[in-house]
């Protein structure tokens, strides 16, 4: 059981690990011990996320979520299986706990008068500027 806040709790049946033989640094201990950790939640079936906060999730997992509403995550960045484990579990909860949170809503604003004013003026500045770079006449 993982706990992402006081409300929510991932239950042991919504996650499930494997373990296999981890690429990178380790020496011999890379060909005879299982320490990549690959932990699956299932995310589509789980009834303490609401809807929106599922819809979210999906955005935010993005590859590491599969067409059946799971999460794949894979970690091993360390030669230990439990900090593995543990890496791969922190991730996840850091994943729930951005996804909980609701972007806030864009209110549409119409520009000033005098911010237009301001562009305008700033236009014709500039390109008066970017006249005079122009070829000098012998006039």
């Amino acid at each position: 059981m993982i706990r992402v806040t006081d409300d929510i709790t991932l239950q042991d049946w919504e996650l499930s690990e494997s373990f296999t033989r981890s690429s990178g640094p380790g020496g011999q201990n890379v060909n005879k011990v299982s320490t990549a950790v690959e932990l699956r939640f299932e995310a589509e079936r789980s009834p303490n996320l609401s809807q929106p906060v599922k819809a979210r999730l999906k955005r935010i997992a993005g590859r590491k979520w599969t067409q059946d509403g799971a999460i794949v995550i894979r970690a091993e960045e360390t030669r230990s299986q439990a900090r593995n484990r543990e890496i791969a579990q922190n991730r996840l909860v850091e994943m729930i706990q951005r996804a909980l949170v609701t972007p806030k809503r864009r209110i549409a604003t119409r520009p000033t008068l005098a911010s237009k004013k301001r562009r305008l003026e700033a236009k014709t500045r500039r390109s008066q500027i970017k006249a005079l770079r122009g070829r000098v006449n012998d006039d």
